[in-house]
């Protein structure tokens, strides 16, 4: 059994996910852990052609997008160089900002999501994370944050589609409750609090290895 963990971060647009990416990440840091810290869409091929497909460069369908995440997230996980499961094996403790729960959430609000699960079956077969960590926050916050932090919105960050995303998620996590290892956090609070929050539950975890 591993002593390293998997733990993927999930949440709509602006719950501040990849702020508690480096939280946990240094704080594992700190306490002896080989950490890597990943994203997806990935920086590789795949995952570049998702990037322009959301800053509007290249139109696509959503169900086109769909299959990119499930070949993107595939070579996240198989990449011999710099994959998820070589890092694993390596003894790294793999934080990734956003998985399979993404994809259940967003393209489940424009096609069936028992197709999107089935989708992503292979990855989920290869690695479940051992905790996948939700941010839970208000649309209305987070399209704030977005409109606050940057010049142009990406391809689903409208606050109808946000709203649909969330209850996406609430519905996913509720379908694979008996499966996956889900901790919900309430994001609306300052960073340290939710940090603190979400180390109380991976110290937890970690003893029980």
């Amino acid at each position: 059994m591993r002593n390293n963990l998997f733990i993927a971060f999930e949440g709509i647009d602006g719950c501040g996910k990849s702020t508690q990416v480096k939280l946990l990440t240094d704080q594992l840091k700190k306490t002896g852990h080989k950490v890597y810290a990943t994203c997806e869409p990935t920086g590789g091929p795949v995952g570049s052609v998702i990037r322009n497909i959301f800053n509007h460069r290249i139109e696509a369908d959503h169900r086109t997008i769909a299959g990119l995440f499930v070949a993107d997230r595939l070579d996240h996980l198989l990449n011999k160089t710099d994959g998820i499961l070589q890092k694993l094996e390596d003894g790294y403790t793999v934080i990734t900002d956003r998985y399979y729960f993404s994809s259940y959430a967003y393209h489940g609000t424009h096609m069936p999501m028992d197709w999107v699960i089935e989708a992503n079956s292979l990855s989920a077969g290869l690695l479940r994370p051992d905790v996948n960590i939700y941010i839970d926050i208000q649309p209305e916050i987070s399209m704030k944050r977005l409109q606050e932090g940057r010049s142009s919105t990406e391809l689903y960050e409208t606050l109808e589609n946000l709203t649909n995303v969330k209850n996406r998620y609430l519905e996913a996590f509720e379908k694979l409750k008996s499966l996956e290892k889900i901790f919900i956090t309430t994001g609306d609070r300052a960073p340290e609090v939710i940090a603190a929050d979400i180390w109380n539950e991976i110290s937890g975890y970690k003893n029980e290895r």
